[in-house]
């Protein structure tokens, strides 16, 4: 199967995923809300676990176009693992939805952060699934460029992102705001741009490590 087929497939996908996120945000109804503003700031678990996800994909988004960069082309394991990642992604909607509901909530609260916590785990254990794969495995699907050495670095950074997720879904059973500040760390961690020397050549170069 050509590689573009399945960044366009990937692209629809997320950005499904990422409408839905925006959608769940909820719009309080004019005849039962004298005051808007206040309304809205006491349905800020909402907004936050939305800005959480938002990022959260969007990073893997960007990461998975720096993956298909370096891929020459795809195997059966590549799609069937690429596909397990979309997998994961499209729970990421419901989890926040559950996690906004929650959140607040004097019960439920701790077991919903940790179906939150452990939904973006599964999108990062997806994620290093193909990374490993066409790094480790499959090294010939690769274009070429990309050192012995540079493989092994990207594959720890990688591995490095599953423990914060990891300790968040753990976390949920001490404090759902601990996981969820655990969660915001990592999505804010990611999105900001880091240069590295550590690059194959100006086509390949990307300035984002894999979250996972």
């Amino acid at each position: 199967m050509p590689k573009t087929r399945v960044e366009a497939f990937s692209d629809g996908v997320m950005a499904v995923a990422i409408t839905l996120l925006a959608l769940d945000l909820p719009i309080p109804d004019p005849a039962s809300t004298p005051h808007l503003a206040h309304t809205l700031a006491k349905q800020w678990p909402s907004f936050a676990a939305f800005a959480v996800s938002f990022m959260t994909i969007g990073v893997v988004w960007i990461n998975h176009h720096a993956m298909l960069r370096r891929i020459g082309r795809v195997d059966y394991a590549t799609l069937m693992l690429n596909l397990l990642l979309l997998l994961f992604i499209c729970l990421v909607p419901f989890s926040t939805a559950l996690l906004a509901r929650y959140l607040t909530e004097s019960h439920g609260a701790q077991f919903a952060a940790a179906i939150y916590g452990a939904s973006l785990l599964l999108m990062s254990c997806g994620f290093y699934a193909i990374q490993r794969h066409v790094l480790s495995t499959r090294t010939e699907l690769l274009r070429g460029g990309m050192s012995p050495e540079l493989r092994a670095q990207v594959l720890r950074r990688n591995r490095a992102g599953l423990f914060p997720y990891a300790i968040a879904t753990a976390a949920a059973a001490l404090s759902a705001y601990l996981s969820y500040g655990i969660c915001l760390a990592v999505a804010v961690y990611y999105a900001i741009p880091r240069t590295t020397s550590d690059v194959m050549d100006d086509d390949l170069a990307e300035q984002h490590d894999p979250p996972g």
